[in-house]
């Protein structure tokens, strides 16, 4: 099925775009959260006469989104969890997680991406993706206890660097 696009998604084409998706993928969720349109002529046409106030309306996200990013840009965000000897958590620490430790910035666990799960303590590295066009790296420090994190997060600052393990 053809497609114009009303926005920017990841992998696929940006505001205007006319690509060829699977049918369930255009029905299922690009079609219902408007982020796309069927390509007819009709569909076309009014895509042209909107097309100013969709840039628009994108520009005025992306703005908040950046906000937002400069507020969490950098930040670290530090999790006691129990593991073992070994340093392996007893369970693991997800999106639904690091999204919690952000509550203040509003940020929801869709826009947290991660490769796998965290199933070490650490220090380990995480993506937050407010819009297509803008995400921001963030750092969780995972620790048994407040004075292990405290410990991690100044060998962090010693070494100069990110571990950025994931």
């Amino acid at each position: 099925m053809e497609i114009i696009l009303l926005q920017r998604v990841e992998k696929l084409g940006k505001m205007g775009d006319v690509v060829k998706v699977r049918s369930g993928y255009a029905r299922n969720y690009l079609l219902p959260k408007k982020i796309a349109l069927r390509a007819t002529k009709e569909n076309q046409a009014h895509f042209e006469r909107e097309k100013e106030a969709l840039e628009k309306l994108n520009q005025k996200h992306v703005k908040e989104a950046e906000a937002i990013a400069k507020a969490v840009a950098g930040k670290m965000i530090t999790l006691i969890r129990q593991a073992s000897e070994g340093g392996q958590l007893y369970g693991s620490v997800g999106s639904r997680d690091i999204a919690e430790g952000l509550k203040n910035e509003k940020i929801t666990k869709q826009a947290i991406r991660m490769l796998h799960p965290i199933k070490t303590i650490g220090i380990h590295a995480a993506k937050v993706q407010l819009h297509p066009e803008v995400s921001v790296d963030i750092s969780v420090n995972v620790a048994m206890s407040e004075d292990e994190a405290k410990i991690q997060e100044k060998s962090l600052e010693q070494t100069g660097e990110n571990t950025g393990k994931k």
